[in-house]
């Protein structure tokens, strides 16, 4: 199903307020302030703001006829040269913030993410990161939670180039995967955390109805991590 217009516009970051004289304007064409703000069910004082703000992003116009404004939207099409320009102004200063990124980057930071978008973020960090992805303990929550996402993700890995090597427990079936290689350990216990290893960080993933993750950046503990990993990896059964 698509998004409404008023979830879309909103998730553009426009106000409540905007969203209603935006689209009251869409609905009725060339209308005066005044019936605007009885149409879109909001007092004058905000119906004024809204279309201030609206002017200036250039989604609406208007014409003056005698000394009473008419005002209108400006195509539908407009919002994409809207979302272009803003990405333009994000492009431009992304090296200044990039740079400054960079400086206050420090060694063993620690990022918290809650919900299904939070553990999005993570996965778009090892794409970002494009190392390979070192992982135990999967029980298969994320293609049965997030089963669109997992499928783009794997296409991502092939992209980036990235492999993925998962130690889970005996018993445990993965679906067919070009860029992973499973091995399995007895005597393991069923977990909902997972353990994620890339680069120099170490992302941990606890799959709980709300799921919740962790990404720890540190060289020295992801080196460690590995380490560990490794001398498992050795021991573990072949499929």
């Amino acid at each position: 199903m698509s998004p409404s217009p008023e979830k879309t516009l909103e998730k553009l970051g426009f106000s409540p307020n905007e969203i209603k004289v935006y689209l009251t304007l869409n609905d009725h064409g060339s209308t005066k302030a005044g019936k605007i703000s009885k149409l879109a069910k909001i007092d004058r004082s905000s119906c004024y703001n809204s279309l201030k703000l609206l002017l200036e992003k250039g989604l609406v116009s208007y014409v003056l006829i005698g000394k009473v404004k008419w005002f209108q939207a400006t195509g539908p099409k407009r919002l994409l040269e809207y979302v272009k320009e803003q990405e333009e102004e994000v492009q431009s200063i992304l090296p200044e913030l990039q740079a400054r990124h960079k400086i206050a980057k420090i060694e063993g930071q620690v990022r918290l993410f809650k919900g299904i978008k939070g553990v999005k973020s993570i996965f778009l960090d090892i794409i970002r990161t494009r190392k390979d992805n070192y992982v135990f303990g999967s029980e298969g929550q994320f293609t049965e939670r997030m089963p669109e996402f997992s499928l783009q993700f794997e296409r991502m890995k092939k992209e980036a180039r990235i492999t993925s090597q998962l130690l889970i427990r005996k018993g445990r079936k993965e679906l067919d995967s070009k860029t992973s290689e499973y091995r399995f350990l007895e005597n393991v216990q069923e977990s909902p955390a997972v353990t994620n290893i890339y680069g120099d960080k170490i992302a941990i993933i606890i799959w709980t109805d709300e799921p919740e993750g962790i990404i720890i950046e540190n060289v020295a503990a992801a080196k460690a991590y590995r380490s560990y990993f490794e001398v498992m990896w050795k021991v573990a059964k072949v499929f």
